[in-house]
């Protein structure tokens, strides 16, 4: 079994994970613009042939530091290069660099290329030569942070040139991302249901001849005739011959039962000529009906009922002129509206004011990257004509004031929240007691606001019924001022249950948005726990773990969906080690991590109880983070008390902080008493609380307390490190 990685198009991570499971990958993780996988040498050549979601497969051959030029070079030269290399043979480097000392990509490749030839002269004198397009084998070397990964490009060429494209359009839409829209869009489904496929603006007709290929089990790797492994000495011919005619019998199975579901249309007719092209090329023309018209003038074809119409629209960027735009869209919004009841439709629109424009409702939003340009997809049902929306009830007395109190809130925070880049706030907390709630706003980041509303207790002499009509009415009333449609709004109810108040039910949607803090991207689920994964009242505490964390090595207690070890990593954190008891959270960290390009060895996750873990633990850091429950009652550890416990829990994390290093500890205990008089025989302490509650949450300055805490300048100290965390 060896280890992989497949690349991808940002937006794309999720559906390239579950295709590598369905390929036979295991151990499968997605990352940021791909997805860590492992396998023999046939899941790897299969993920070449049947990945219509990747761009590359890479086989990491080493990862080692490299904070300059000789580092780099001699980690090259460890390698034997014999093993996947002839010395008659080509080669490339493809290189990139991040957060590093070596600056420039072009130079890192150069000197890759240097180590490589040089191991080959040294030996008989012979050296490969250099083919930048296509090579022998590709060379992948990526610095980042002063360490370098090189790894064996299996791909070769980008994986989305399948083959088949003889000749294209003016901005091409790529093979994979072509894929990855109709999987969004459940082409497979629709097909599977009698359905057919029908693009109104099919350009060089990318996606109709991908969801064809899909529909009759077509490799999309099976037309083209060079792989990176083709000429690597490892290659296993037999085993590739195999696959290949695997392959082959399922493609001919495949088109011998596709059906002729496919149309397109263009209102250029160069377009038309280009798509029959390309679909003769691909093998698919048969099936395909093609025509020069507009698309206002798109309806289904005579004797089809169902199917889903898909298209990628110009943006205004490269095709077009901007201020066009919102007509083109406003017209497929009619069209669609008009003339396809029952089907189901897909766009994938240049930005959201674009995809405003079409004034249909989309039931699925998802932020996909055409090339640079980040763009969103939507997904429509359009089995229901819209209908004329009824004139709501009025507002009773109450709501208006709920309403006027909101709207207010909302112009007093708006432009401070634009100035400071603040996408997830909190709206409304209790203002009024008869509207006992806390209103949350998180914008994700294809630029839609989600509503987030948890419900206070009622008190006991307000009936239930009224306290369900209010909650009601907090709903409407959000939704109206904030301008976020009800599919959009997640409601948290209170009620009564063993040992006090708790959540009802939650649901089960495992629906993520991913929204932004600071330049950091992170997942929040709004409907499935009991919180979201994002504290938004802690949004400084988790700026003042990034100003500290430079240079530090960085412990995460309790660390939940390790949010504070993102920006503790953003912010030069040597290395971060996270530790929570629970499996879902840490699973949901990781996904955080690599969100934002933090993986690998320097990032760790522990499943332990916080104190056990400092118990156990031999590590040093210069900065800790403790965040715990007011009270834990898990069967795995001990019951916590946060009163009872914190003294205890600060004293164990003394023993792991290093001389000069910080503990910043928080917690959301309202009635929580530092013990300062024991605290400070050990420690320096400041409150910072009052400069980490953020602006939206001025009316519950009380909703947490934050302490920086230091090792007092007489205390000698446990241990004698002052900034490194070092291992025994």
């Amino acid at each position: 079994m060896s280890h992989y990685f497949a690349t991808c198009p940002k937006g794309l991570e999720y559906l390239l994970r579950d295709e590598l499971i369905a390929i036979g990958a295991s151990d499968v993780r997605e990352a940021l613009a791909g997805a860590h996988f492992s396998g023999t040498l046939e899941t790897a050549y299969r993920a070449c042939l049947w990945s219509r979601l990747a761009s590359r497969i890479l086989l990491p051959l080493a990862e080692f530091d490299a904070a300059d030029d000789d580092a780099l070079y001699r980690g090259v030269q460890e390698i034997d290069w014999s093993q996947h290399l002839a010395a008659h043979a080509t080669f490339a480097v493809d290189a990139g660099t991040a957060m590093s000392k070596l600056t420039h990509s072009q130079f890192i490749g150069l000197r890759t290329k240097d180590a490589i030839v040089d191991q080959f002269r040294q030996r008989d004198g012979n050296r490969p030569g250099i083919d930048t397009d296509e090579p022998d084998i590709r060379i992948n070397v990526r610095v980042r942070r002063d360490r370098a990964t090189l790894s064996l490009d299996l791909a070769g060429s980008p994986l989305h040139r399948r083959g088949w494209r003889e000749v294209q359009g003016e901005a091409p839409l790529k093979e994979n991302l072509a894929a990855a829209m109709l999987q969004r869009a459940r082409w497979p489904e629709v097909y599977a249901a009698g359905g057919a496929l029908l693009d109104p603006m099919c350009g060089s007709g990318t996606l109709l001849i991908e969801g064809a290929l899909m529909a009759a089990d077509v490799a999309p790797g099976l037309r083209r005739e060079y792989f990176g492994f083709l000429g690597w000495q490892q290659h296993d011919i037999a085993l590739w011959r195999g696959l290949l005619d695997e392959a082959k019998q399922r493609a001919e199975t495949g088109l011998r039962g596709l059906r002729s579901v496919f149309f397109g249309s263009d209102a250029d007719p160069r377009m038309v000529q280009t798509a029959k092209r390309n679909a003769q090329e691909a093998g698919v023309a048969g099936f395909f009906t093609l025509d020069k018209q507009d698309v206002t003038h798109a309806a289904p074809p005579p004797g089809i009922e169902y199917g889903l119409v898909i298209t990628n629209p110009p943006y205004g960027e490269r095709l077009g002129e901007r201020a066009e735009m919102p007509k083109l869209y406003r017209a497929v919004g009619d069209t669609l509206r008009a003339r396809f009841t029952g089907w189901r439709a897909a766009v994938l629109a240049g930005d959201v004011e674009l995809g405003r424009a079409m004034q249909l409702h989309a039931d699925k939003r998802y932020a996909l990257y055409n090339g640079a340009l980040e763009t969103v997809l939507l997904t429509f049902d359009l089995s229901k004509r819209d209908e004329v929306p009824r004139e709501p009830k009025p507002l009773s007395a109450g709501a208006q004031m709920l309403k006027n109190r909101l709207e207010k809130n909302v112009k007093h925070l708006r432009k401070r929240l634009a100035r400071e880049g603040v996408h997830c706030w909190r709206a409304y907390d209790q203002d009024l007691p008869e509207y006992a709630a806390a209103i949350d706003v998180y914008g994700d980041t294809s630029g839609d606001d989600h509503l987030h509303i948890q419900e206070y207790r009622a008190p006991a002499d307000v009936p239930p019924d009224i306290a369900r009509l209010r909650l009601r009415e907090i709903a409407r009333v959000a939704g109206e001022v904030l301008g976020v449609p009800r599919e959009r709004i997640a409601i948290k109810t209170r009620e009564r249950g063993k040992g006090g108040s708790k959540y009802g039910q939650l649901d089960q949607r495992n629906e993520f948005i991913e929204v932004e803090e600071d330049g950091l991207k992170f997942l929040v689920n709004l409907t499935d726990y009991l919180d979201t994964g994002l504290f938004l009242d802690h949004r400084l505490v988790r700026a003042k773990v990034r100003e500290l964390a430079d240079g530090k090595c960085f412990l995460n207690l309790f660390a939940y969906t390790a949010t504070a070890s993102v920006h503790a990593a953003a912010g030069g954190a040597l290395e971060t080690t996270s530790v929570d008891l629970s499996a879902t959270y840490l699973e949901w960290a990781s996904r955080n991590l690599a969100l934002n390009g933090f993986s690998g060895a320097s990032h760790r996750l522990m499943q332990f109880d916080a104190l056990e873990f400092l118990q156990r633990d031999r590590g040093h850091y210069g900065l800790i983070f403790v965040d715990p429950p007011t009270f834990s009652n898990s069967k795995r550890a001990e019951d916590f008390d946060v009163q009872r416990d914190h003294v205890k829990l600060l004293d164990a994390c003394n023993e792991r902080l290093t001389r000069d290093g910080v503990i910043v500890f928080s917690n959301n205990f309202r009635r929580f008493k530092l013990d300062r008089a024991e605290l400070e025989q050990r420690f320096e302490i400041e409150d910072w609380t009052a400069p980490s509650i953020p602006f939206d949450f001025a009316r519950r300055a009380d909703i947490h307390g934050c302490w920086l805490l230091r090792r007092r300048k007489a205390d000698p100290g446990i241990n004698p490190w002052d900034t490194a965390r070092i291992k025994k």
